[in-house]
């Protein structure tokens, strides 16, 4: 049985090095990336980290087992009222425990309490536990383009997106039940 994962919301030192590290590696054993894979995830995490990152309204999720780093999450400000998901990655071994869920809900909730007006995340199609997880959440895909990257013939690259209105709105529309709806009857 494997040792059951710690979840830490601190920065420290050595944590955005091991995020990147770990979609390197991973990304290249599970999808066949190049590190060029690899350059992608350390530009934005060195985007985010030279600013003082995690601000308001921002976190991050570092998951650990047995001390080494297992996964991450991170929620950052993208300006104009939209946060950004990113950086999310599980060991194999930590998948389809709930865990992906948890930090994914987390993360919306906290981005809908900050006040953002939605949230927007990139990934590609081949991650389909993923892409399930998002959209039980609310995300819906914004747009996708298929063609070479990280060293693959093919990738198709693509963008979900949270509108908390329209995330609203769909809740409130639910709540009503069918009761709510009008009825006619044509003669």
């Amino acid at each position: 049985m494997s040792a059951a994962p710690t979840i830490r919301r601190d920065l420290r030192p050595g944590d955005l090095g091991a995020i990147i590290a770990h979609h390197g590696r991973l990304y290249a054993r599970e999808h066949g990336v190049d590190p060029s894979f690899e350059a992608h995830v350390a530009a934005s995490v060195a985007a985010a980290g030279k600013r003082d990152w995690p601000g308001a309204g921002e976190a991050l999720w570092i998951v650990e087992r047995r001390g080494e780093h297992a996964g991450s999450l991170a929620l950052t400000d993208e300006g104009d009222g939209m946060a950004a998901l990113r950086w999310f990655v599980l060991d194999p071994e930590l998948r389809g425990r709930g865990l992906g869920r948890r930090l994914v809900g987390e993360a919306v909730e906290l981005a809908e309490r900050a006040g953002y007006e939605g949230i927007g995340l990139e990934t590609f199609s081949e991650l389909r536990a993923a892409a399930h997880l998002y959209r039980q959440a609310g995300f819906e895909l914004a747009w996708a383009e298929t063609g070479p990257r990280w060293g693959r013939a093919e990738i198709t690259y693509q963008r979900y997106e949270l509108s908390f209105q329209r995330r609203a709105q769909s809740l409130s529309s639910e709540s009503a039940g069918p009761s709510a709806r009008p009825f006619s009857v044509s003669a």
